[in-house]
């Protein structure tokens, strides 16, 4: 591979490695930001609160429902760009959007000011689908679901470091961490312009802007342009709601029923993510080999039921803690499910694919802070009723239904199309 400059290059089938290599590098270091704010933003709302729990849990409900809503309207927009004009434009325009967003929170005087910042993330929140996208295009299809587990694992490396970082940061200055991310993400920003080739060639790009696609109806007739497609998102779209259970409620959870400070819940999570790591580099692979993707799917979506039960359930920190083993290994959905759903789309569709599954998980953004904050709220100002897990075993009756719906897509599955799997 040639020198990479800021000029619009592309990533030749020679380098493929070379450019996976880049983008994962890029997604470790947006996901180390992203953590880093992870335990200290619910106690920056909380502040903001008068120190009111459920006051701050109510809050959160609304600022990540505002920025999913966003997301869910920005996706299709953002992927159809990227299918015309490259993945690299548009990631980096998320990157900066992140850091302004970093900015806002690490200097905002009230709760408005965050809220102006959360819109501008949401608006510009095409990081990991532009990523996603972008290892679509440098992965033969029949590797994408290892590729996607690698992906997975950058996420989880940076959130091994990141909330630890974070609440250590947070210890000393509340503000702090958002200063430490909004540096990171924009040296992430730098680092693309001036290092990251593009991934997607003129020849492959679609040849005009199809604006009756860049909306989130638009998308979902991509989503049932397979027989099969349709379900797999269905299954991606619970599985993301499912996961809103950790931005809305997992730290002021955790810090009620169990006492953890901000420094022990990032621990927490850096014990999380040295497990996911370890099962997204070292289990999806053989997983896939002997099983498929849908078996990793099944696999998945059952160890996440699972662990939302234990979590829900658990008496004391430490019984929580024990249950992170089974977590961990819900690792294995997302993978399977990216490598099905990249195999049923053409490789000029592979931007459109990854914008609608962004507006899914804004879709799940907008849903699951209410879904799962409120009920917290309420059991909170109700003791009385002893159920502080509730908003777990809801994630786990979600992930039951991922469960079913998994089944039910393998029945009736069918050959991905010989144009999606060109390469």
């Amino acid at each position: 591979m040639s020198d990479p400059t800021p000029a619009d290059q592309t990533a030749p089938s020679g380098g493929r490695t070379a450019a996976f290599g880049f983008i994962f590098a890029s997604a470790v270091a947006s996901a180390l930001s992203i953590g880093i704010m992870v335990p200290i933003l619910p106690n920056l709302l909380k502040q903001f609160s008068g120190g009111d729990t459920a006051s701050a849990a109510q809050v959160n409900v609304v600022f990540a429902t505002c920025g999913g809503a966003m997301s869910f309207l920005a996706g299709p927009v953002l992927g159809l760009l990227s299918d015309r004009f490259g993945r690299r434009p548009v990631l980096l325009v998320s990157l900066s959007g992140l850091g302004l967003d970093f900015l806002f929170m690490a200097f905002a005087p009230s709760l408005g000011w965050l809220f102006v910042g959360r819109l501008i993330s949401g608006a510009t929140s095409a990081v990991f689908s532009t990523a996603n996208a972008y290892v679509a295009d440098v992965t033969p299809p029949e590797r994408r679901a290892r590729a996607f587990g690698w992906m997975g694992a950058a996420f989880s490396v940076g959130f091994l470091v990141g909330p630890a970082l974070g609440g250590l940061l947070g210890n000393i200055n509340l503000r702090l961490p958002f200063m430490a991310g909004a540096g990171l993400t924009l040296l992430n920003a730098l680092y693309g312009f001036f290092v990251l080739p593009e991934s997607h060639p003129p020849e492959r790009r679609t040849v005009s802007l199809a604006w009756r696609r860049a909306n989130p109806v638009g998308a979902l007739r991509l989503l049932s342009s397979h027989h099969e497609l349709l379900a797999l998102a269905g299954i991606y779209f619970l599985s993301q709601l499912a996961q809103m259970i950790w931005p809305s409620i997992y730290v002021l959870y955790v810090g009620y029923r169990y006492g953890w400070t901000p420094g022990f819940i990032g621990l927490a999570m850096m014990a999380g993510s040295v497990m996911g790591v370890g099962v997204q580099s070292f289990v999806v692979g053989p997983v896939i080999k002997r099983f498929g993707e849908r078996g990793a799917v099944l696999a998945g979506s059952a160890a996440a039921a699972v662990a939302f039960t234990w979590y829900g359930l658990a008496p004391t920190g430490w019984v929580y803690l024990a249950g992170l083993p089974i977590s961990c290994f819900g690792g294995l959905l997302i993978p399977g499910l990216q490598g099905l759903m990249t195999q049923r789309v053409s490789p000029s569709e592979q931007g459109q694919l990854q914008g609608a599954n962004q507006s899914l998980a804004g879709l799940g953004s907008m849903i699951g802070p209410s879904l799962f904050g409120l009920p917290f709220s309420w059991a909170v100002r109700h003791p009385q009723y002893g159920v502080p897990g509730i908003g777990m075993l809801e994630g786990a009756a979600i992930c039951v239904a991922c469960v079913i719906l998994a089944v039910a897509a393998a029945r009736r599955a069918g050959p991905a199309p010989a144009a999606a799997t060109a390469s």
